[in-house]
């Protein structure tokens, strides 16, 4: 079996014990620090009774005693679940009920909205709360059965564990039926996935990597373990910066960052604030981004003011791993050209496949699916989902191996290369015609006056059946009207395709996980038609809570 997450962290520590591990604001935590706390914390829990396999959720903020609670956790044979302080109170009690999480550790403001959720929560037993804050008096009366400084009776040793767990963490994304549904992602396939990407971005202990995803997203496993497993520092983003671009610039140049990975969001902020300098972030090698498509203009934007700097683009979901496929821009692109997702990760295989399940030809589109070593071993506890969603591969006789069904379309061009569609589900029928929103959202991202633009389809009160619906953001210092929008689309699609309801935005609504809140802008849209709008008015938005003015 090869070597669990944990181990390879230990064995890094063993000749960098006094290396710096981990880094939030002015505080740091060495690796030798690090691996005595959690090899503490994991013999408390073994002590206190903690099975191999049970879940221990993590209701802490992004801070390096989160850290701890993982090592923890995986050393004491559990899963950890992390969970988002942020989140309202009865989504997380759905997660906690969803999770059956029998040990949570929470910390911070963690302590008060796990209090909230509880309150909410049907849950068939009680779970066992470690208190791990330096700051008892801010605990709520959760009733803990330890805090922090109960580690230390216990041995700084790894204790040993007969039979870890196959599975390293259970991510919660949103389910449609409103449950979370949990994805079980193994030591397998994280570290699948380390190996290769330490090896292509040759990580190594010199580097300084960003922590900059909730913890709950699966690129933050990159983030952490990719830099413990090389001996790197880990610069945990305070998520406070995420609306301050020039902040977070500061953050990436006073810390002499050598690898910054976030969704798109971020870098479009950073562009459209003019918020990186000429030849900034000298330290800087490589610049990662992930979640969603980014948008032509801002990749240019970065390209130029930081021509030393190494651009990726990975792609894959949570269900497979971290990231499926990879493409490194080598070249400015031009304003047009849609950024590929690339070819596969080692391990890894991209398949573009029609409905049943045959390839399609070279430059068609298709449904995307994926194999290899990174997938998931399904959802946690439903059979039925992970049937429907992890299938028999029908290119393996032996029918031992799995394929998973993305839900995103794609095509593969002669070249090798992977395209993003668009999401299969995106495709509505309007005034007669079936339109992929995808493949309109990809051509807005080609325009220079757009900074970032989602598409989202509404019931229409009219002959149409649906209104397609365009929400976007205009590039730093350009005014673009709507006739001009307009006119410049419709060189890049069919005029069947064109929106007909159009909202410009300060910056687009985000779900946790940083992408565009698709959902909230399909609602915002559809009261607009409700009100009785004109289809082919143009608004204007501060934010996702304005009120929609015609113009």
């Amino acid at each position: 079996m090869r070597a669990l997450l944990q181990h390879q962290v230990s064995e890094r520590t063993q000749s960098l014990p006094d290396a710096t591990a981990l880094v939030w604001k002015d505080m740091r935590m060495t690796y030798g620090e690090l691996e005595e706390t959690s090899n503490r914390l994991a013999s408390l829990l073994v002590d206190a009774g903690c099975e191999p396999g049970e879940r221990v959720g993590l209701m802490m903020p992004k801070r390096p005693m989160a850290i701890v609670g993982m090592l923890g956790a995986l050393k004491a044979g559990a899963i950890y679940v992390p969970l988002d302080p942020s989140d309202p109170g009865q989504r997380l009690a759905r997660t906690l009920a969803a999770a059956d999480c029998r040990w949570i550790l929470a910390a911070g403001r963690g302590g008060w909205a796990l209090q909230e959720a509880l309150n909410h929560a049907q849950l068939a037993r009680a779970p066992l709360v470690g208190w791990l804050d330096e700051e008892r008096a801010s605990a709520p009366a959760l009733g803990a059965l330890f805090e922090l400084a109960d580690l230390a009776a216990f041995a700084p040793r790894q204790p040993a564990v007969a039979k870890p767990s196959e599975v390293a963490h259970i991510l919660f994304t949103s389910g449609s039926t409103g449950i979370p549904k949990g994805v079980m992602v193994t030591h397998e396939g994280i570290g699948q996935f380390l190996r290769w990407a330490n090896s292509y971005f040759g990580i190594s202990g010199q580097d300084r990597i960003s922590q900059h995803a909730p913890l709950r997203f699966d690129i933050s496993t990159f983030d952490i373990f990719g830099a413990l497993w090389a001996g790197a520092e880990v610069h945990l983003v305070p998520p406070e910066l995420n609306l301050l671009p020039h902040k977070l610039a500061a953050l990436i140049r006073d810390s002499r960052l050598t690898q910054w990975f976030s969704v798109p969001a971020v870098l479009n902020l950073l562009a459209k604030f003019d918020a990186v300098r000429e030849h900034d972030f000298p330290e800087l090698r490589r610049m990662l981004f992930a979640g969603e498509v980014l948008p032509t203009p801002t990749l240019i934007y970065l390209m130029q003011r930081l021509p030393h700097v190494r651009f990726t683009n990975l792609y894959g979901p949570t269900e497979t791993t971290i990231s499926s496929s990879y493409h490194t821009i080598e070249n400015i692109p031009g304003e047009r050209d849609a950024i590929p997702i690339g070819v596969a990760c080692d391990g890894e295989e991209l398949r573009v496949l029609d409905e049943k399940l045959q390839p399609v030809p070279d430059g068609e589109t298709g449904d995307l699916y994926i194999g290899g070593a990174g997938l998931a071993a399904g959802y946690w506890r439903d059979p039925d989902k992970t049937r429907k969603a992890f299938l028999v591969d029908p290119a393996d006789p032996t029918g031992s191996s799995r394929i998973y069904r993305t839900g995103d379309l794609a095509r593969r061009e002669a070249d090798g290369l992977h395209y993003y569609c668009g999401r299969a589900d995106t495709q509505v029928k309007s005034r007669g015609y079936r339109i992929e929103l995808g493949e309109i959202e990809a051509a807005l991202n080609t325009l220079p006056e757009l900074l970032e633009s989602a598409v989202v389809a509404v019931p229409s009160v009219g002959f149409e059946g649906t209104t397609v619906c365009c929400a976007y953001v205009p590039a730093p210092g350009a005014e673009p009207t709507l006739e001009q929008l307009r006119t410049e689309l419709a060189q890049r699609v069919p005029a069947f395709m064109l929106p007909a309801s159009w909202q410009r935005y300060e910056r687009l609504p985000r779900n946790p996980n940083g992408k565009v809140d698709r959902p909230l802008l399909a609602e915002t849209f559809r009261a607009d038609n409700t009100r009785g709008a004109a289809d082919a008015h143009i608004g204007s938005r501060r934010d996702h809570d304005s009120i929609s003015t015609t113009g």
